[in-house]
């Protein structure tokens, strides 16, 4: 590469990171939703959060950046949904009146079809999501990112540069916490505040019976949370009607009564606390 391309390169960073940051200005919160192990819920806490904060009366954005398995056009239950694009932007897709969403699912030409991408397309993919699309003014934006700690997340943490924070999900058995360690370790190294750790899957009350029966073990990301020194959000119980409502794209918050519903509120709230709280002291 000779010095004019250089320049042109650099040149070319340099407009893409403040497309990035003049998008990002216009966000008032963002939080990154993360695990270090797949199979944990994230995806469905992510989805339920951006849509309880929007049912609260807040403008929200939903950025799906799990690239190779974007998962939440099937949970919001909008699949068949395709972005327009305007002005050299891209639109979200208007979930409710106070809630976007843009996912790389909504641009595949079939809900089967693969991403085989390395990581500077992945990068690439992500860094069009923050700039590229015409997200408006948002009260917060909510990443939903792929397991681990690998590419997506650090291109988010980068690109975006004054993350709130990130919120860590698991489940009590012990192979996901060690895992969870990992991605709350991952935090501190990217300086991202760790808003807190979710144990999801805790514990199971049987409808007919009431009995209480902890089939991933019970407690364990609280125990986490106090070892690594970062708060503990709260527990989501273990529900069938999780998995009805993913399957049905009805986000399980919309129910009219359930535990899990009950102890999701409570995890918003915790969210809220931590970032509202946070701003209030700078």
């Amino acid at each position: 590469m000779d010095e004019g391309e250089e320049e042109e390169r650099k040149r070319g960073m340099k407009e893409e990171a403040e497309a990035v940051d003049t998008s990002m200005r216009k966000v008032k919160h963002k939080v990154m939703v993360m695990s270090g192990k797949g199979g944990v819920g994230k995806t469905t806490v992510a989805a339920n959060l951006a849509f309880a904060l929007a049912m609260s009366g807040l403008d929200v954005g939903l950025m799906d950046a799990d690239i190779h398995g974007p998962d939440i056009p099937k949970i919001l239950g909008i699949e068949d949904k395709r972005p327009e694009t305007s002005g050299g932007k891209m639109s979200p897709i208007l979930v409710t009146p106070r809630l976007k969403a843009m996912s790389i699912g909504f641009l595949l030409p079939d809900r089967d079809s693969p991403i085989i991408w390395r990581g500077p397309m992945k990068m690439n993919a992500i860094r069009q999501f923050l700039s590229d699309v015409d997200w408006g003014e948002l009260d917060y934006m909510i990443v939903d990112l792929p397991p681990g700690t690998g590419d997506e997340p650090l291109s988010v943490a980068q690109l975006i540069k004054n993350v709130d924070g990130a919120i860590i999900v698991t489940t009590p058995q012990d192979l996901a916490l060690l895992d969870s360690r990992k991605a709350v370790n991952f935090s501190g190294v990217l300086k991202v505040p760790v808003i807190g750790i979710i144990e999801n899957m805790s514990g199971f009350v049987c409808p007919y019976c009431g009995k209480a029966t902890n089939i991933f073990k019970y407690g364990g990301g609280e125990r986490a949370a106090a070892e690594l020194g970062v708060p503990f959000l709260g527990r989501v119980p273990l529900d069938p009607q999780m998995v009805e409502a993913a399957d049905s794209g009805t986000p399980f918050v919309m129910q009219k009564e359930s535990k899990v519903k009950d102890a999701f509120g409570q995890i918003v709230e915790n969210v809220q606390a931590f970032v509202e709280g946070k701003e209030e002291k700078k």
